[in-house]
């Protein structure tokens, strides 16, 4: 039975002297090890040097970071603007994912050129623990009582079978909430397994498309979680995050067609092995 006196769950681990250590920050951490560890395991089996995804890391952490920041400080400018002090306080929350992705991106790009590792194999060998460290981090969120979805009743958070310090977490401002952190965990969850399962299969993904899997995947969900959220980041009132999972989802299948037809690019599962590319042009000579 649920004990209507529980309170929420307290954001912060433990202290060190003066410095607070927030569960979000330790969640957030744990889901990044976790992803950069089996990235660095599939790497290999892909021919891509540990070094590379380790040295790699330490540029796209930071961007990372900086860029979710960035991305939420912008479209909630007018109260950062009010309290600049707010800023740097990103042990609060207030990070956008896909402002994360944008600056790991570019910097993948970035790094990939610099070290003649291919571009789309590296997202390719990322996009999977991406997607699990998303889905872990969602329950930072939830530490926080950040993204939540609109009121709704005891009932029907007692109707979804969820655990009572879920229920009791979900109660935020003397309402209950819908607990769309978890429907986009989940999600994310399904999807990691969903990537796992079949980018192994011969002759299923070129390179690059278990990447744009992965962004049509992540971006048809979100679309979705997002509509049911209270706390959205808004432009001209639209949810921001809505307008960009339909571009990403349209525009990742377009690139995957285009480049079918008029590219010839090597299987996923060919890694650092570019053969695959040559391989046409010495058929076709000997014919």
């Amino acid at each position: 039975m649920l004990n209507f006196k529980a309170l929420a769950l307290n954001p912060i681990a433990f202290n060190l002297g003066p410095i607070k250590v927030h569960w979000y920050g330790i969640i957030i951490a744990s889901g990044v090890i976790l992803a950069v560890y089996l990235a660095v395991t599939e790497g290999k089996k892909r021919g891509i040097n540990p070094d590379d995804i380790y040295d790699m890391i330490l540029w796209a952490l930071p961007a990372a970071l900086i860029c979710a920041r960035l991305y939420y400080v912008i479209f909630q400018w007018p109260y950062y603007q009010a309290n600049p002090g707010e800023i740097i306080k990103i042990w609060d929350g207030g990070i956008a994912i896909y402002g994360s992705l944008i600056g790991a991106m570019i910097v993948v790009i970035w790094f990939c050129r610099k070290r003649f590792i291919p571009v789309w194999l590296m997202l390719d060998v990322a996009a999977p623990t991406v997607i699990l460290a998303q889905s872990i981090g969602r329950w930072g969120n939830f530490m926080n009582q950040e993204a939540f979805g609109k009121v709704t009743t005891l009932h029907y958070l007692q109707a979804l079978h969820l655990p009572d310090f879920i229920i009791t977490q979900m109660n935020i401002g003397g309402a209950y909430r819908q607990p769309t952190f978890l429907y986009e965990s989940i999600w994310s969850l399904l999807g990691f397994c969903v990537l796992m399962t079949l980018r192994h299969n011969p002759h299923l993904f070129k390179q690059g498309e278990v990447f744009l899997t992965y962004v049509m995947w992540y971006s048809f969900g979100r679309f979705f979680v997002e509509g049911m959220r209270t706390d959205s980041l808004m432009l001209f009132n639209l949810r921001v995050s809505q307008i960009l999972s339909i571009i990403l989802f349209f525009g990742a299948i377009a690139l995957i067609i285009y480049r079918r037809r008029n590219q010839v690019n090597p299987w996923y599962l060919d890694g650092t092995n570019l053969r695959s590319k040559t391989m046409p042009i010495k058929e076709k000579n000997n014919v």
